[in-house]
This record gives structure tokens, C-alpha cells and sequence, in this order.
């Protein structure tokens, strides 16, 4: 099978930074699906590991996580889905990735797909959407509420892949009024269209420009990248015992200046209950399923904004190349081989 993959690390402005490569086609065992692969779509996540993790091996490892594609077999555990059904999921880190025609995933992380939208609208949103949703409703707890709050939520970086989605999750959700940080107008424009009722720029202090919108402070901040640079001025315009939740790497991240406002820290990673396969595993083909619903109901949209080709190495340089400019706005897909 054809397959894009990286045989070692380094910056993305090579010619064999992602390479095209031929693969044996993969057999399900236990609670695997056999996915053939239709659309995928890039993430940070993808830009991380090619540049810092090594492949073990001699055959190169393939990155992507978010799929759609048709189900063409399954292992012996499986009890969801069969031959035939159309699903969508962000996979596992722990295991090769969906740039390739043919791809195994555990059914208990993966959900029945839309069906009112493209197979590449679709690929835009798994990782996005469970990374935006278990943050919400998993880490912050959005839906109970912060004593004598201001029910705000303030997502920082709202333009990006998860910011996207976490904004309209809140608003068709929940009762939060929703502020998200753009620095663009673009940017700004878009964040705007998804639902976000105040905007504010993230290269400028944060409590003037709240106070200028008549919020005194928020109960909730979701902060999707370069936490370190926002947690000064996260203690200063949170709530008393609000949330922060933080999705990226930062360095270095230091939490003693929420200690006086109780603030919890609270930190996401998708991955965490399929690399552990949690007891509570399946509560990712829950929310996927939740909100393929949603979408099909009109309620959510797609964050992708561009269709960058067929999945193939050229077409993914493009993509990395893109989202390491840090200028992404929502997702970025690829559709076919």
C-alpha cells in the first residue's frame, strides 16, 4: 500500500523531509478496524514528532492521526462496526499513523462519521474536536459553575485548529459567553463567525481589553498555545477558583501565581485514554458520535479551510510548512491518494 512517512528528524524545508514509500498492507486483531483511508487532515502534533522523534526502525515512520475512511475488515473483539461502515477518529500515538492507504485503529476511539458533509470537511475535526471537548466538559468542568463568576470563557488562540471547534462546542453547549484572542482580522473575522460573542488581541494586555467589553474576569481559560506567555495575565483576569486548562508544551510553566485565587491547572492530552487504555476508553466514540449528530443537525460546523491535494508527501510538506508558520487558520486536509 502507499503510504508518506520521515526516516529522520529535522526541519521541513528538505526534499525528503516526508518521503512516499510502499507499505505492507495491515491485518486487524481484536478490537482493530481496517480502515481505508479517504481524507486526512494535519495537526501540531504531526510538526512535533517529525521534528524531535527519531524512528526506531529502518522503515519510516508515518505520521497523521485524523481519518476518515470506509471500514474494509475487523479483528475478532470487535462488536461496533462492521465491513462497510463509514467512520472518523484521531487515532493513537502509540501506533503508525493515517497517512497511508490502509490504516488499524482501536473501534472503541472511533465514531460513526457525518453524513452531511465531505469525507475532507469531516477530517478536519477528530483530534480538534475530542482534544476541545474533553477539555471542556472532562478537565474544566465548564458546566458547573465558578462561585459569583462572570460564566466566561476566554480561549486564547481561538483561531487555530482546536480553538475553532472549542469555540462553537461552548456556544451550542453551554450558557458561557465565549471570548476568544485573534491578532488578525482574518483571524478575527473567522473566530467571530464561529460563535465567538467578544474578540480580543492576544499581542495586547488582556484585563484592559476585558474590561473595555464590561467582563471583570474569567471564570474558565482555555489556552491552546504559548501558555507561558499568558499565565501572568491569566492570574490577573481569572475568577477566584476558575480553571486554566493548557493543551501545548510550554518549557517551562510556572504555577505559583495562581496559588492566591485557587486556581486549578488543568492539562489535556487526546491521547491519554487510548495510550492507557482507560476505563473509560470509549468515551471517545461517545463524543464522536455526539457531534457528527451535532454536525448533521446544523448545529457544528467544519473547521477545514483548505483542501491541500492528495495525500502524498509533496502535499504534506505543504501542510507542515503551513501550520510551522504559526499563520494557520482552522485545518488544513488532504483527500485521496
Amino acid at each position: 500500500m502507499k503510504a508518506v512517512g520521515y526516516r529522520e528528524t529535522g526541519p521541513i524545508d528538505r526534499a525528503d523531509a516526508l518521503i512516499d514509500f510502499e507499505a505492507d498492507k495491515p491485518t486487524p486483531n481484536g478490537h482493530d478496524l481496517l480502515v481505508k483511508v479517504k481524507a486526512v487532515s494535519v495537526n501540531p502534533v504531526d510538526t512535533k514528532i517529525r521534528q524531535k522523534q527519531a524512528p526506531e526502525g529502518p522503515a519510516p515512520d508515518v505520521l497523521g492521526w485524523d481519518a476518515v475512511g470506509i471500514v474494509e475488515a475487523v479483528g475478532e473483539a470487535v462488536e461496533t462496526f462492521k465491513p462497510g461502515d463509514t467512520v472518523w477518529y484521531a487515532g493513537a500515538i502509540n501506533r503508525p499513523g493515517t497517512n497511508a492507504e490502509f490504516h488499524l485503529v482501536d473501534e472503541r476511539i472511533v465514531g460513526t462519521a457525518p453524513k452531511s458533509i465531505a469525507a475532507s470537511a469531516a477530517a478536519a475535526m477528530p483530534l480538534t474536536t475530542l482534544t476541545a471537548y474533553e477539555m471542556l466538559f472532562d478537565r474544566l468542568r465548564v458546566q458547573d459553575a465558578v462561585p459569583a463568576g462572570t460564566n466566561t470563557l476566554l480561549v486564547i488562540g481561538g483561531a487555530g485548529g482546536v480553538g475553532s471547534i472549542a469555540i462553537q462546542l461552548a456556544r451550542a453547549l453551554t450558557d458561557l459567553t465565549v471570548v476568544a484572542t485573534a491578532s488578525r482580522p482574518e483571524t478575527q473575522d473567522w473566530v467571530r463567525e464561529l460563535g465567538a460573542q467578544n474578540v480580543i488581541n492576544h499581542a495586547e494586555p488582556f484585563g484592559s481589553q476585558l474590561k473595555a467589553l464590561g467582563i471583570e474576569s474569567a471564570d474558565f481559560i482555555y489556552s491552546t498555545n504559548h501558555s507561558e506567555l499568558y499565565a501572568s495575565q491569566a492570574t490577573e483576569v481569572m475568577t477566584p477558583q476558575g480553571r486554566f486548562g493548557l493543551i501545548d508544551d510550554p518549557e517551562t510553566f510556572d504555577i505559583a501565581p495562581f496559588k492566591p485565587k485557587s486556581i486549578s491547572i488543568h492539562w489535556e492530552f487526546m491521547y491519554t485514554r487510548s495510550l492507557f487504555a482507560t476505563g473509560d476508553m470509549r468515551r471517545q466514540s461517545d463524543i464522536l458520535n455526539h457531534v457528527a449528530s451535532m454536525i448533521d443537525e446544523g448545529k457544528i460546523r467544519s473547521t477545514a479551510t483548505e483542501t491541500l491535494g492528495t495525500i502524498c508527501a509533496d502535499n504534506l510538506i505543504k501542510a507542515h510548512a503551513i501550520l510551522e508558520s504559526g499563520k494557520a487558520k482552522g485545518k488544513l486536509v488532504l483527500e485521496g491518494f
